[in-house]
């Protein structure tokens, strides 16, 4: 080993022998390793990686199974991208006649790559608890030996379970010297050994009981929160239009208006958020919108811009229905596309592009606002200045519920209980 390297914890150096000894000499393809909050997983990753004399983002690739989950590596100082820009490639079926004209539906698929760059010795997948089974057996396939990394106390994908985190070899539980001091990490402990918050401060952790919550402190709460976390959704939308409201927006103004954050409700493989194509416009992706305007048929468009990236995305079409009605125009996948033939419709005083549904062009996206998100829309995702509104026993797992929401913040966390 690197004698100049960094002290490691006793966990870490026993965490880090176990991973060279499977590396070099054991012939398993898997090596889980499970880190709860404030242990320094991703340090030590980072560090061991090294240690062996692999290179991150070349024999060594980091992925995680979204977008924003890599972000958060990549801020650490580690490249990073995702699992399925990894894995897969993004094929589109079009039939066409013998003019040239299409003829039957395009499609968009993903096609597990035959392989992987041939340099790439190891993989490193973090936040494996978010990841399917099917994605991890693909993952796999490859012969690749896979370093998984994740928090067992975090809850659970939805609609469906990952077992691998059960079965660790190793789980980091001594919180590092940086961290020991830090009252999230230290509630973040209590909750996951079935503790609840205490009403009070506690230096960058407030609780505060839900009766003394008014508007006036709500208003206060909300305007210095990067993100407010909450957990179901009617709270989520009550959330929401307080928030707007609190902005000035007219209660008529039912539509985004620019500047807006906005979360994505619907995968749509096919748009790339980057000029490299690693990251998509996929669910739980959130940013801010702007240039919104209003179309036909249930439709409008906007130009969207990741708040984990510089990019923006111009001229979505997206569904207006969840905003003016409650409920969504276009059923999932449906397409939007601009009649090549320029019809015009007469609006008042405007003239409009009509667009339509049918069958090929552009996914008609979904957007919902997100000044207030689920906790499980937030899982992956660090924020500096949180606010969660406990709505823990609402949930058979609500300890997981809270500690997830808990370990979202970074620097400053409120919590309405």
């Amino acid at each position: 080993m690197n004698t100049s390297a960094p002290v490691l914890t006793a966990d870490q150096a026993e965490a880090a022998a176990l991973i060279e000894e499977w590396f070099y000499h054991l012939n398993t393809q898997i090596f889980v390793l499970c880190g709860y909050a404030g242990t320094g997983k991703t340090f030590l990753v980072d560090y061991v990686v090294r240690d062996m004399g692999l290179v991150p983002g070349e024999s060594a690739v980091f992925v995680a199974p979204t977008g924003k989950a890599a972000s958060v590596l990549i801020r650490a100082g580690v490249p990073a991208g995702t699992v399925h820009s990894l894995i897969y490639t993004r094929e589109e079926d079009i039939e066409v006649d013998e003019n040239g004209e299409v003829i039957s539906e395009r499609f968009l698929r993903f096609v597990k790559k035959e392989k992987v760059d041939s340099g790439i010795r190891l993989i490193v997948l973090d936040e494996t608890s978010m990841v399917s089974d099917d994605v991890l057996r693909d993952l796999l396939s490859f012969g690749v030996k896979c370093l998984c990394c994740g928090d067992p106390a975090q809850l659970p994908p939805v609609g469906g379970s990952n077992t691998l985190l059960t079965m660790p070899v190793v789980t980091l539980k001594e919180i590092v010297r940086q961290e020991k001091d830090n009252p999230i990490v230290r509630l973040a402990e209590r909750v996951r050994a079935g503790g609840l918050p205490r009403y009070g401060t506690d230096g960058c952790v407030e609780v505060v009981p839900r009766c003394e919550c008014d508007r006036a402190l709500r208003e206060e709460l909300f305007a210095k929160a990067d993100q407010i976390i909450v957990g179901t959704n009617r709270t989520r939308a009550a959330v929401n239009r307080e928030v707007r409201a609190m902005r000035g927006i007219p209660p008529e103004q039912l539509l985004p208006t620019d500047g807006e954050k906005l979360v994505c409700t619907l995968n749509d493989w096919s748009k790339t958020l980057d000029e490299k194509g690693d990251f998509h416009l996929v669910n739980g992706i959130i940013g801010t919108c702007n240039s919104v305007r209003e179309q036909l048929d249930g439709l409008g468009l906007l130009d969207f811009t990741p708040d984990f990236l510089p990019d923006t995305l111009e001229a979505l079409p997206f569904d207006t229905g969840i905003f003016t009605r409650g409920q969504y125009y276009h059923g999932y996948g449906n397409k939007a596309c601009m009649l090549t033939n320029g019809i015009l419709v007469h609006e008042g005083n405007y003239e409009m592009l009509r667009r339509f549904k049918v069958r090929r062009e552009d996914t008609v996206c979904r957007f919902e606002f997100a000044y207030a998100v689920t906790c499980h829309k937030a899982q992956g995702s660090e924020y500096d200045n949180v606010v969660v509104i406990d709505e823990s026993g609402y949930f058979d797992n609500g300890r997981e519920w809270l500690y997830t929401a808990v370990t979202r913040a970074k620097k400053k966390l409120t919590i309405i209980r």
